[in-house]
C-alpha cells in the first residue's frame, strides 16, 4: 500500500500564509531552493484542491523559485468547482469524495501520494486516518497580525511521534512525524 504524505509550510504560529508576505515569507535560502530543487518524492503523486491548485499553477506559470519540479511530476486535484481540461501539465480532475478516491487509490497504486497546501484536503485525509506521514517545513516568523489559514484548526488531536528532522540555511526547520490520531489526551478517562 503506497504512502500518503501530508506536506505543509508554515509560519512559527501555524499560518499557511500571510497577507502582504511573498512566498516562503521572504526566507527560502539557497539550501531550501536546492533540496526542493531535489524533488524530494518526485515519483510521489501530488494531491491538491482546488484553491491550491489555482495558486501553485499560477505560480509555476509565473516561473516561481521552487516550483520548477512540480510541472513534470502527476498531479491529482480534488474538485467539484474546476472544469476539465485543466491548464497545468500532467494534472487529473476528480470530482469526488476526496476520502473515498484516496482511500481506493491508496488501495490500488503502487508509487506514493502526497499533498501540497490544501489545508481542508489535508484536514478530511487525517481525520479519516489515511496519513502515513505528516511533514511540516517551519520558516522562522510569526505572523500574528498578518497570517492567514491556520493550518490546525479543526483538526483532531493528534500524537506526533518524529522520524526526522533538519535546518536549512541556518533558520528554516524540517520536521518529519508519523501521526496517530488520539481519541483523548494522555492519561485522560475515554468517554
Amino acid at each position: 500500500m503506497p504512502e500518503l504524505l501530508v506536506d505543509f509550510i508554515t509560519s512559527l504560529d501555524g499560518y499557511a500564509a500571510a497577507e502582504g508576505w511573498p512566498g516562503w515569507w521572504g526566507l527560502e535560502g539557497p539550501e531550501y531552493l536546492a533540496w526542493l530543487g531535489e524533488a524530494p518524492e518526485a515519483e510521489y503523486t501530488v494531491l491538491m484542491g482546488a484553491t491550491t491548485y489555482r495558486v501553485m499553477s499560477g505560480l509555476a506559470a509565473a516561473g516561481e523559485p521552487g516550483t520548477e519540479p512540480l510541472a513534470g511530476m502527476s498531479k491529482v486535484v480534488f474538485s467539484k468547482t474546476l472544469g476539465e481540461p485543466l491548464a497545468w501539465a500532467n494534472t487529473q480532475l476528480v470530482a469526488r469524495d476526496a476520502v473515498e478516491a484516496l482511500r481506493d487509490m491508496k488501495a490500488g497504486e503502487s508509487k506514493g501520494l502526497r499533498t501540497i497546501g490544501s489545508l481542508t484536503l489535508c484536514r478530511s485525509l487525517l481525520n479519516a486516518g489515511l496519513v502515513d506521514r505528516f511533514r511540516v517545513v517551519v520558516f522562522p516568523v510569526i505572523t500574528g497580525r498578518s497570517g492567514r489559514e491556520r493550518i490546525y484548526d479543526g483538526y483532531p488531536d493528534v500524537a506526533l511521534d518524529m522520524i526526522s528532522s533538519r535546518t536549512f540555511d541556518g533558520r528554516i526547520q524540517l520536521l518529519e512525524y508519523v501521526p496517530t490520531i488520539m481519541s483523548a489526551p494522555p492519561g485522560s478517562a475515554k468517554v
